[in-house]
C-alpha cells in the first residue's frame, strides 16, 4: 500500500472515530437517561410536562399518565410526554 492510500485510510478511520464519540455516544446516553426517567415515574410523583405543564401523578401505565394539575382536575398524557421529575428548589 502507498503512503497516500495509508493516510486516506487512516483519515477515515479518524472520521468515523470523531462521528462516533462526538454524536452517536451522547444521543445513546441521553436516551438511556430518558428511559430510566420514564421507567422510575411512579404515582404521586411531582413532574413537568415538555408543554410546560406541572402536576401530580394520579395515576399511569405503560403508555398514559394522568396528571392532576389543580383539585379535581385531572388530565392525560402520553408518558413520554413528561419532561422531568420537579425538584424541591423548582417547587
Amino acid at each position: 500500500m502507498s503512503q497516500e492510500a495509508t493516510s486516506t485510510v487512516m483519515m477515515i478511520v479518524v472520521m468515523v472515530a470523531l462521528f462516533y464519540f462526538m454524536l452517536y455516544r451522547p444521543q445513546k446516553k441521553q436516551a438511556a437517561k430518558r428511559k430510566a426517567l420514564l421507567d422510575s415515574l411512579t404515582v404521586g410523583t411531582d413532574v413537568v410536562t415538555i408543554g410546560g405543564i406541572y402536576g401530580k401523578i394520579a395515576a399511569l401505565d405503560d403508555k398514559t399518565v394522568q396528571l392532576q394539575v389543580a383539585d379535581g382536575i385531572v388530565m392525560t398524557f402520553a408518558r413520554a410526554a413528561i419532561n422531568g421529575k420537579v425538584t424541591v428548589e423548582e417547587a
